[in-house]
């Protein structure tokens, strides 16, 4: 299938012509209204420096239902014993450059460009992009962030710098979506270590269907606040409940 060069004006092709990668088209720009418009598609931007801008709507899609969240007895244990303090959209702009210069400096690389960075702070000062940071001793260690939409929060990336701190910002994650009665993390793509916490690959077929279902006017929200997530802990199967 052709790789489609987007126009000035707004406007995707159906994800259903993505190859078979997910690439799907090229061009356009990083402003918040095509951003909005690519996620409620299901479609989101990924490129390295130096690169044109792509568009990418992968199938099979990863996604993770909050309520099906797997935590680990030890992950459970941690969130329990307060080893880090857990915030939310307290330092989102951290967090974004965290997870960018931690990939370059493992050597593997990174999509978020300074343009990206810029575009998605952007977001999140508008209200659609939020994060949450892990501290350990007063110093800013893991973290995730992502865009969220009504009723779907779209990961985007995470990072830590000790052990267990990404993971917990995960926990805090879901915990603050169950509450927020988000019905879906979409993961993107595909990982053995997002697998191991419940998360399951869906057709695009279905994953079209979350969109339509859980995306309505794609209002703003106010910054969260993790107070209530970081205190009730993540949520933990009946077995792991029953164990001290």
């Amino acid at each position: 299938m052709p790789i489609f060069q987007l126009p000035r004006d707004i406007v995707f092709p159906d994800p259903d012509f993505a190859e078979p990668d997910g690439l799907l088209a090229v061009g356009g720009d990083l402003s918040p209204k095509r951003l909005l418009a690519a996620y409620r598609l299901g479609i989101f931007p990924w490129y390295s420096e130096g690169e044109p801008l792509l568009w990418w709507s992968p199938a099979p899609r990863l996604v993770l239902i909050p309520e099906e969240f797997h935590c680990p007895k030890r992950l459970a244990r941690t969130v329990r014993q307060g080893v880090f303090t857990v915030t939310m959209d307290k330092d989102f702009s951290s967090v974004i450059t965290n997870c960018a210069t931690t990939r370059v400096k493992s050597g593997e690389g990174t999509w978020i460009t300074s343009a990206m960075r810029e575009a998605y702070i952007t977001l999140h000062e508008r209200g659609y992009a939020h994060s949450v940071e892990c501290y350990l001793e007063g110093k800013l260690v893991g973290g995730l962030y992502g865009v969220c939409i009504d009723r779907i929060f779209f990961g985007e990336s995470m990072y830590s710098t000790v052990s267990n701190a990404s993971k917990v910002a995960l926990a805090a994650l879901v915990r603050q979506c169950i509450i927020r009665r988000i019905k879906i993390i979409d993961c993107q793509m595909t990982t053995a270590h997002l697998l191991k916490f419940g998360a399951k690959e869906v057709s695009r077929a279905r994953f079209q269907n979350f969109l339509k279902t859980c995306i309505h006017k794609g209002a703003p929200q106010e910054a969260w606040s993790g107070k209530e997530a970081a205190l009730s802990g993540p949520p933990i199967t009946k077995k792991e409940q029953a164990e001290p």
